[in-house]
């Protein structure tokens, strides 16, 4: 049994979790922040590096040191009822609501858009959708080493491209940094942070711990001690490569502006940038690795979804599942990546805190000997919170009145919750609630070794 591998196996773990999580649809999100924070660019991408890298390598960490099988069994600490319902939306929302729709959006609108005419836009999206998911849905029924061995090949390939793409904005920019637009103007910050929830890696960490910790424990380390470490240095070199891509191409956005105006997501601003730069060969190029990236995210989506909840009916095929999901994530996608975008803001406003929570209280569970009420304490909370606001940001987004019960309920906590404004009130009641319950667990566990 050996506790350390070689940094070039800590290297090839880190480069499959980077693949793991780099969905193309990372690309979009640090272009949209870069384009609409402007001058205010940099504080924008602090925070949207710490939830778009720091919380996915937090969620890595944690299912290493949870020592569970999965997040089922993770957040069936709480309740094994809520550990259903929570993994199951979770799944669901990486998988054919959400993310895996938004893998054929983005490929149609970075690799195929340029190339089709506006009038043709929705015709030219339902057309490449049909071929998209076809695909995808033959290799999730026929899972092949194939997909693998792209993954492996494209992750170099985009990093590569990017690399190329990113020098040439530092040394030749498009344009001046133009102001920030309104909601950038002021809490940049915290307004990057809650953008770095779009990516919903946080989410898929949860998911992905496990393929990471698996692979290291296939490489001979057993030891809880030295799962951990490997996985902590594995996540390393994954995040490092993330927060670079991230900041690169939010200073791309940054500087795209003067140039190109401001577009409605982050997709063109790439393609663009590829054809300033590199011509029609670089808008090829870029259109192949992303359309590529794109495949075997969604292929991947569609195939843990499918795995997941045939172990939960396992009376329903895997091929029914998988079946299903597809043709559920094609009619999503036909709506087009700007409402897709949109609609997922309300969920993730909701299951957010809730991930970040669960990562909290399994840091924290040896400190008050795992006490559920803890855990069951502090989700109660945080569900109240974020609850409330994904009601309120679904209101917003569609421009409706609040309910009268809703608009009392958020004005209460705009008065009496610190960061509620910032999309944050949850966090000082969480805190506050896990001290008081871990202060009573530990008196409870003293009292009864004592007895």
């Amino acid at each position: 049994m050996k506790d350390k591998l070689s940094f070039s196996s800590y290297f090839v773990v880190g480069v499959m979790l980077f693949a793991l999580f780099f969905g193309a649809g990372n690309l979009i999100f640090p272009a949209q922040l870069g384009q609409n924070a402007g001058a205010n660019v940099w504080p924008a991408v602090i925070g949207f590096l710490i939830t778009g890298v720091g919380l996915p390598f937090l969620g890595i960490l944690v299912m290493g040191v949870s020592g569970t099988r999965n997040l089922q069994e993770l957040s069936s600490r709480i309740h094994p009822i809520y550990g259903i319902i929570f993994t199951s939306l979770l799944y669901l929302t990486i998988g054919p609501f959400f993310a895996a729709p938004r893998t054929g959006a983005v490929a149609y609108d970075i690799g195929i858009s340029p190339f089709v005419g506006k009038e043709f836009g929705q015709a030219g999206l339902l057309i490449f959708t049909i071929l998209f998911f076809a695909i995808t849905l033959w290799f999730s029924l026929n899972p092949a080493k194939l997909v693998d061995r792209v993954g492996k090949i494209l992750s170099p390939g985009i990093i590569i491209l990017l690399i190329l793409l990113l020098i040439m904005v530092i040394v030749k920019p498009m344009g001046s940094i133009e102001a920030p637009q309104e909601a950038y103007a002021s809490g940049a910050f915290m307004k990057g942070f809650t953008e770095g929830y779009n990516t919903m890696d946080a989410l898929a960490s949860l998911v992905f711990g496990i393929i990471v910790i698996n692979s290291i424990r296939a490489m001979g380390v057993k030891s809880t001690r030295g799962v951990l470490a490997a996985t902590a240095k594995s996540g390393t070199v994954a995040i490092t490569f993330l927060g670079i891509i991230y900041v690169g191409i939010a200073y791309l956005g940054a500087t795209s502006t003067q140039k190109f105006g401001l577009f409605e997501t982050g997709g063109p601003v790439l393609g663009s940038a590829a054809s300033h730069y590199f011509g029609m060969a670089g808008t090829i190029m870029l259109s192949i690795v992303i359309l590529l990236a794109c495949l075997t995210t969604s292929i991947g989506l569609m195939t843990a979804c499918g795995e997941y909840f045939h172990t939960l009916f396992p009376k329903i095929s895997y091929k029914v599942f998988v079946t299903f999901f597809t043709t559920v994530t094609f009619i999503i996608a036909n709506f087009g990546l700007a409402n897709i975008i949109n609609y997922s803001i309300p969920v993730l406003m909701f299951l957010y805190p809730l991930a970040i929570v669960l990562m909290l209280l399994t840091f924290l569970s040896p400190l008050y000997n795992h006490s559920r009420m803890v855990y069951i304490a502090a989700t109660i909370v945080t569900l109240l919170i974020s609850i409330i606001d994904g009601i309120k940001t679904f209101c917003d987004l569609l421009k409706i009145d609040y309910f009268g019960w809703l608009e009392s309920i958020v004005s209460l906590y705009e008065h009496f919750l610190p960061f509620y404004r910032e999309g944050l009130g949850w966090l000082l009641p969480v805190l506050i609630v896990i001290l008081i319950t871990g202060i009573i667990a530990r008196i409870q566990h003293y009292s009864e070794a004592h007895v």
